[in-house]
């Protein structure tokens, strides 16, 4: 999956604040708090495309067999990704 301009921005801005906090001047109280916003919309746009890529995930033994666990199976008929 592609990273978004906008979220190519806040690991950009992420990594800015990483590095200014190992300075001596370290950060302030509003680029703390900033990090941290940053930091949780980075991890929820991660885990969202993770689960996206799992639920679309089809496995197959070596005999050619789909070995595709139940659930997610499951999960695929209820966003009528899977007909069977």
């Amino acid at each position: 999956m592609a990273e978004t301009e906008h979220m190519m921005a806040v690991r950009t801005r992420i990594n800015e604040l990483a590095a200014k906090a190992k300075t001596s001047e370290g950060l302030t109280e509003e680029e703390i708090a900033e990090r941290a916003e940053l930091r949780a919309e980075f991890l929820d746009n991660f885990r969202k495309a993770f689960r996206s890529q799992v639920e679309m995930l089809q496995v197959y033994d070596e005999d050619g067999n789909e070995v595709t666990p139940e659930k997610v199976k499951k999960i695929q008929r209820d966003k009528g990704i899977r007909d069977n």
